[in-house]
């Protein structure tokens, strides 16, 4: 059964209602990501929770109940799953395979951490005596 937005309803009351379908809990974050549709393009979406099983995002693409899609989420990797349900801008995905949500929460570096130097009691400066 496909979800529909019920008009006048917050997000709070539409988290809550969907928190009754989930089979685990979920770490709300705030976490960017893209989703396409196998050889559609692709879409910037905002990842609101997330679990081993699924995760719950805003995208401004609509997509159906079903639809086939791969995820490629921060420190996780391309993921593969289904539209679980839609409601308001929302999509709930459910993964072909579980994943490691903590993951996705590690921090992201690039370059390795400059190294602090401790200035030298000897070092030579020119004109300071």
């Amino acid at each position: 059964m496909e979800q529909s937005f019920v008009p006048g309803e917050t997000a709070g009351a539409e988290d809550a209602r969907f928190e009754s379908m989930r089979a685990e809990p979920r770490d709300s974050m705030f976490l960017m990501a893209v989703v396409r549709r196998p050889g559609g393009t692709e879409v910037q979406v905002k990842v609101r929770n997330l679990s081993s099983g699924g995760m719950m995002a805003e995208s401004p693409v609509n997509f159906s109940r079903g639809d086939a899609i791969e995820a490629d989420l921060r420190g996780i990797g391309l993921v593969t799953g289904k539209i679980a349900w839609t409601a308001g801008g929302r999509i709930g995905v459910q993964f072909d395979a579980p994943v490691d949500p903590r993951l996705a929460r590690k921090p992201v570096s690039g370059n390795p951490q400059p190294q602090l130097v401790k200035p030298s009691r000897t070092m030579w400066r020119p004109s300071i005596r």
